[in-house]
């Protein structure tokens, strides 16, 4: 098996110590991304840790592929004890960070320890530099990234970056990198302004020589030459579908259509599209530069989870006022899916649906915890009481825009996922859209899902985008990773019971894997017991020690028509 190489960087902000530890057993056993970080928190995170103390900590890594000349291997994952969930939070960015942090010649970096002063910190091949920035305290991202640039000459292609949102511990704070590409879900910002880090630039000439398979050269040919939709309209190309066909949520879930989509949808963002837009050596080009001359609005985007949270789910139909919400987030350091949820939340509480101004308004103040912001700053699981609305998360963390209650498996999804409500832990969203599962009903869905999961594992690892679905197929996984595709499975299985074991261990136990409209999806009780006995956990959904390193042949899941 081909997998990351090079050292582990522990830097320590609190003592501004630097240690570099040989990792090869974990990546050996890993990859990299996703599962080796995820293999190295479980070890080096205190069970009882506080998201926001020095003792816990973030960790950014990279894959073998970012070794290669391939399409749709610009990204890079993070990983940490996350203040939105309360559990493990894994969540991966594009953009052209990934090559820059491998010319370090680190697989992994890990953040630990608290400063009492802001930071920037520059990791190079040959040392680490501490920089105190107190000029730079509640600078947006691009201004971050602009003074990286002016004074440090390495631009937002080096950098990652938080925002207001980040210093001011919004629990759903981004971490950022080439201004506009974020590592979004879970709050990993307000990991890193609790530890004062504001930025963390990369550059050097030591990247690792990897192997890769020359079926690299088909994906990229054939990334280059496709003529699918989303390369022109990115994920907002299936915008309309859903909510003719499934549902859109609007108006904070109390409808599942909006009769303003055509003013959000795919082809309203193409017309704003002014320029293409890629991550590093990616063909594809499906990113989406917008703008409006008119309103002065410029932004990267919006995607589909974008046009749904500040769109359909605020009743607001204008894809101008979806660009400015979008903005903002980018520049305070937000992820736009809890953030425009949490807004919709308090536009519902004020009876003010489709009011995109006061939504604004809302999202600069949550950034900066002025006034109602501050409330909001923590999240809809922790507010909706004083809000006066129901609470739309799982295990704390706001739903993305894929609809539970009517792709039935993709609601199981959400209830079992370590993450919580995040549409991409299990996938199983596209297997219901595209007709290859029924979306009614849950049983027999279970192992289905355990692969999925298991595959975004390795996806994540790797690392490869989430796009290149229809190019990087199981075979070719394999083979550019140099395994049996069950093998890699099965360091996928080992990596989610290592997510919920740490959760575990700090309470959390079945109870968490729910919904809030539990009833609306049949069979889904019966499900979750079947899904933890395809994992080999036991039937309060806790892991047991075995399971960590020993997986059953079922906890693979199956995988006879898993090539999407």
């Amino acid at each position: 098996m081909i997998h990351a190489t090079g050292p582990l960087l522990s830097i320590d902000v609190t003592e501004r110590a630097v240690e570099k530890t040989d990792i090869a057993d974990f990546l050996e056993e890993f990859i990299g991304g996703r599962a080796a970080a995820t293999a190295l928190a479980h070890e080096r995170i205190p069970f009882d840790a506080d998201p926001f103390g020095e003792r816990n900590r973030a960790y950014l890594s990279t894959g073998p592929l970012q070794m290669s000349r391939m399409s749709f291997t610009g990204r890079m994952n993070m990983t940490g004890l996350s203040p939105l969930t309360d559990g493990l939070v894994s969540t991966n960015a594009g953009g052209y960070l990934s090559r820059n942090f491998a010319d370090t010649g680190y697989s992994v970096v890990e953040f630990a320890g608290k400063s009492d002063e802001l930071l920037a910190i520059h990791v190079t091949d040959t040392g680490i530099e501490f920089e105190e920035v107190p000029e730079l305290a509640e600078a947006t991202v691009s201004e971050t990234s602009a003074y990286m640039a002016e004074n440090h000459d390495l631009g937002s292609e080096h950098c990652i970056a938080i925002g207001p949102a980040g210093e001011n511990l919004v629990r759903y704070a981004s971490v950022m990198t080439f201004d506009s590409r974020a590592f979004g879900r879970g709050g990993l910002g307000a990991v890193l302004g609790s530890k004062g880090i504001k930025c963390v630039t990369f550059a050097g000439d030591s990247a690792p020589e990897i192997e890769i398979a020359d079926v690299q050269e088909d994906v990229h040919r054939e990334a280059a030459t496709s003529d699918d939709l989303m390369r022109r309209q990115g994920t907002t190309s299936s915008t309309e579908f859903i909510n003719d066909n499934f549902a859109l949520p609007t108006r904070y879930f109390e409808e599942y259509e909006f009769e303003e989509v055509e003013g959000i949808g795919g082809d309203a963002v193409e017309e704003k599209k002014y320029k293409k837009g890629a991550c590093s050596a990616c063909a594809y080009a499906c990113k989406l530069p917008t703008k409006d001359e008119e309103e002065g609005v410029e932004t990267e985007g919006p995607e589909f989870e974008t046009v749904y949270s500040f769109g359909s789910s605020q009743g607001v139909g204008d894809i101008v006022d979806v660009m400015k919400a979008n903005e903002l987030c980018d520049e305070l350091g937000m992820d736009t899916i809890s953030a425009g949820v949490t807004v919709a939340a308090y536009l519902k509480s004020e009876d003010a649906f489709g009011d995109a101004e006061l939504a604004q308004e809302t999202t600069e103040k949550i950034a900066y915890r002025e006034g109602i912001g501050d409330t909001l700053a923590e999240g809809v699981d922790r507010t909706h009481e004083e809000l006066g609305v129901d609470n739309y998360t799982v295990k704390g963390m706001e739903f993305a825009a894929h609809d539970g209650r009517v792709l039935h498996g993709q609601g199981l999804s959400y209830a079992v996922a370590n993450r919580g409500a995040d549409h991409m832990y299990g996938g199983m969203l596209s297997l219901e859209y595209e007709g290859e599962l029924d979306p009614e009903g849950t049983s027999g869905k279970a192992e289905r899902l355990v692969h999925e999961e298991n595959r975004r594992v390795i996806r994540d690892s790797g690392i490869v985008c989430a796009f290149a679905s229809g190019y990087v197929t199981n075979d070719r996984l394999a083979t550019l990773l140099e395994t049996e595709y069950d093998q890699l499975l099965e360091i996928g299985a080992r990596t989610v019971a290592r997510e919920r074991h740490f959760n575990n261990q700090r309470g959390t136990e079945g109870e968490a894997d729910e919904l809030p409209y539990a009833e609306e999806v049949p069979d889904l009780d019966a499900s979750i017991a079947e899904y933890y006995e395809t994992r080999g956990w036991n039937s309060d959904g806790t892991v047991p020690q075995s399971a960590l390193d020993t997986i059953a042949e079922s906890a693979v899941g199956s995988h006879a028509i898993a090539d999407d």
